[in-house]
């Protein structure tokens, strides 16, 4: 049976922070607000995507308190909420790739048996 405190801190977890991970272009923004502090116009320009779509993508990371909000006058500035996120997705890249490199020894191994 399922520790039901650990049920309940993996639903959360599924609702707040997977949720804003599934989408990459969510991923992405992460990424380059941990490079810099960052405006909407600043985040458009270094991901190529239209300005509605960004902030879509930021009001999702907003209300899941991944991002915060620095407001000099008319501009808003948006940062990460916790770098510790970067290193989670850092961690979650080096599984990927760890992954697809065994599935390369193992096509290469079929491979090599022929």
């Amino acid at each position: 049976m399922v520790d039901e405190r650990l049920e309940i801190e993996i639903k959360m977890l599924h609702k707040r922070i997977c949720y804003a991970l599934a989408d990459p272009t969510r991923i992405l923004i992460l990424y380059q607000l941990n490079e810099n502090p960052c405006i909407v116009n600043e985040l458009v320009d270094a991901l190529g995507i239209p300005q509605s779509t960004v902030s879509r993508h930021l009001a999702v990371l907003r209300e899941r308190n991944l991002v915060n909000t620095e407001r000099d006058g008319a501009t808003i500035k948006y940062t990460l909420d916790d770098k510790r996120i970067i290193q989670a997705l850092d961690i979650l890249r080096d599984i990927l790739a760890t992954q697809l490199a065994n599935s390369v020894e193992l096509a290469q191994s079929l491979i090599d048996e022929d």
